[in-house]
């Protein structure tokens, strides 16, 4: 996989949990919402790796996770991220409530089309969602 599998994937994710939710399944929807960050921090990473070099094999372990904190550690954007939260309140908000989110919610039932629509909303939103903040760096 290289990084604009990753960008397409991030897409993919995010509109197939769209239609989840527009399906009545807010449970697949929350999950794969997730999915679509954690492959936009993939995204990010791979944009790292240069052409032609050996790759660093403790990125390469690392980077086969699903936590998002560690993948947002990973993609070297904490720099950023500091600067942009003070003028953008709305980036810390959503990165919390983004922050529930794991691989384990696939096992979840019950999660409301409220939560899902919360979480897209966090990931989406164009002031200060998640994606268009990652997306200027991917």
């Amino acid at each position: 996989m290289n990084r604009s599998d990753f960008q397409q994937l991030t897409s993919l994710r995010l509109d197939e949990a769209k239609a989840l939710l527009a399906a009545g399944f807010p449970d697949g929807a929350y999950y794969l919402a997730g999915y679509a960050v954690e492959c936009a921090f993939k995204a990010c990473i791979a944009k790292r790796t240069k052409l032609y070099d050996f790759p660093d094999k403790t990125l390469v372990l690392e980077s086969h996770t699903h936590s998002l904190k560690e993948l947002f550690r990973l993609a070297q954007v904490k720099d950023d991220w500091d600067t942009d939260v003070v003028s953008n309140p709305a980036l810390k908000r959503n990165w919390n409530l983004l922050l529930a989110w794991s691989e384990t919610s696939r096992y979840d039932r019950g999660k409301t089309r409220q939560q899902a629509f919360d979480l897209l909303n966090a990931i989406e939103d164009p002031q200060g969602g998640i994606l268009p903040w990652v997306h200027q760096r991917w």
